[in-house]
């Protein structure tokens, strides 16, 4: 596979050697997989039935998908905890009143409690005035150096902002909340601006740049800056504010959270932490997927003729699995989870208010669709196992569909799930830095590589 163009000569010369190289690599780097089982190594930090390797301890939220029992893993409801509330109660709250949630979510996440309607209300008027970016700050980092993928400049945001903050390495507690603050409220800017950068460096679209407004919620904000028309309706705002919620965390063990908490111990700043888990976010086997759920739709519209017909679908997902199909890949992307057996929570929700915004958009085929495809997926995908294990459908089946019916870009669905999962980051960030009883996290590994001597230059072949 060609990676670097050629310009003349010295181009080729180049490639030709990078080409060369990646031959030794492969000569040389090889691991056994069965390494893992007879040296008894925890692949992915999973154990071989399919549990986690504990790592830590949070107060922050926690996620059940099974009980076990006997020693095995028996299947559950799946539970979403924040802070000992479950997510359908702390959703039924703020929404039975007909509220926003996301903002009194991040309370929640940040601080271990509730907030009372004052504190609320306080909460909410330092984010409105953290919202706004550094002056120049968009011109700068976001305008002078546009980039395709929004997520690379979240993360190249982030860091730059260390630049910007008058005092970003104290570690005291005041300073630390200041700066996760800060993250939480300035992220929805940065990436309705890239985005806007975006469209026009490379779309050749108008660029348009709109401010934060005072007295919107979370959502109504980002809809704001990112519509060129500034329009949006309140049933849009608030299944925004439901996709934010049931995005914001999701334990400490999911890889992004991971990855912040792992620099967070080394005592490095908040900034380079958390444009690690946007890094970790942005990979398709983790926040990314909801896009290649996208993806996968489109393959199935396209090769589908009756989307009412399970034969059909069926027939279709088993060319998937196959890999006759879609991305070749062999995977049925939004099925399945870590950790969710019988029911991912998150996707439950989702799926509850979009079947009401799909009739009102006039998508109901396309949600059907997506119902048809968790109803289906689990017999074609266990179809090939010896065992059959339980299956549901992960949130990624359903965001990407709301995010569609929202007239929300494609490109901007995983930022999206990063600007939710900022205030997850950020809390756990902190309670990582402030725990007396954690350490910097390095876990071993164990060499399988022989040893050899040393040989004089001259003499090797």
């Amino acid at each position: 596979m060609q990676t670097i163009p050629m310009r003349g000569d010295e181009a080729a010369q180049t490639r030709d050697f990078i080409q060369s190289l990646c031959g030794e690599f492969q000569k040389h780097n090889y691991i056994d997989p069965s390494h893992y089982e007879h040296i008894d190594v925890k692949r992915g930090l999973r154990n071989a039935d399919g549990t986690g390797v504990m790592a830590g301890i949070t107060q922050i939220g926690n996620v059940q998908g099974y009980y076990i029992q006997d020693g095995e893993r028996v299947p559950m409801e799946g539970r979403l905890i924040y802070r000992g509330i479950s997510i359908e109660d702390l959703i039924h709250g703020f929404m039975s009143e007909g509220r926003f949630g996301f903002e009194e979510t991040a309370y929640l996440l940040l601080f271990g409690a509730l907030p009372t309607r004052k504190e609320l209300a306080d909460f909410n008027h330092v984010l409105s005035e953290l919202r706004p970016l550094p002056p120049n700050f968009t011109e700068d980092m976001i305008l002078r150096a546009p980039g395709r993928d929004i997520m690379n400049r979240l993360g190249r945001c982030i860091l730059a902002l260390y630049c910007y903050d008058e005092d970003p390495e104290s570690r005291s507690l005041e300073n630390e909340l200041r700066q996760a603050l800060q993250l939480v409220a300035r992220c929805p800017m940065i990436i309705a601006h890239s985005y806007a950068a975006k469209r026009h460096y490379f779309d050749n679209d108008s660029l348009y740049l709109h401010r934060p407004q005072e007295g919107l919620s979370f959502a109504e904000n980002f809809l704001h800056a990112m519509r060129h028309d500034n329009r949006f309706t309140e049933r849009e705002a608030k299944l925004l504010d439901l996709c934010m919620v049931v995005h914001a965390e999701h334990g400490g063990g999911n890889n992004s959270a991971f990855a912040c908490r792992v620099l967070s111990s080394s005592g490095t700043d908040i900034y380079a932490a958390v444009s690690a888990a946007v890094g970790s976010l942005k990979g398709p086997r983790h926040g990314g997927a909801n896009k290649k759920v996208m993806e996968m739709f489109r393959y199935i519209q396209e090769g589908v003729r009756d989307w009412k017909d399970d034969g059909q679908v069926r027939d279709f997902l088993l060319k998937l699995q196959l890999k006759e199909a879609g991305d070749r890949s062999g995977l049925i992307y939004g099925m399945g989870h870590a950790i969710y057996t019988l029911s991912d929570p998150r996707a439950k929700l989702l799926k509850q208010f979009a079947k009401t915004l799909a009739d009102e958009k006039g998508m109901l085929e396309e949600f059907e669709l997506v119902e048809a495809v968790e109803r289906l997926a689990p017999e074609v995908i266990n179809g090939s196992r010896a065992v059959p294990k339980p299956l549901c459908a992960n949130l990624d089946l359903y965001s990407g569909l709301v995010y569609r019916m929202l007239d929300i870009p494609e490109e901007l669905y995983t930022p999206l799930f990063a600007m939710a999962r900022m205030v997850g980051w950020c809390a756990h960030r902190v309670e990582e830095v402030y725990n007396p009883g954690n350490k910097i996290i390095r876990p071993a590994y164990k060499a399988v590589a022989p040893l050899q001597k040393f040989i004089p230059l001259d003499e090797r072949g």
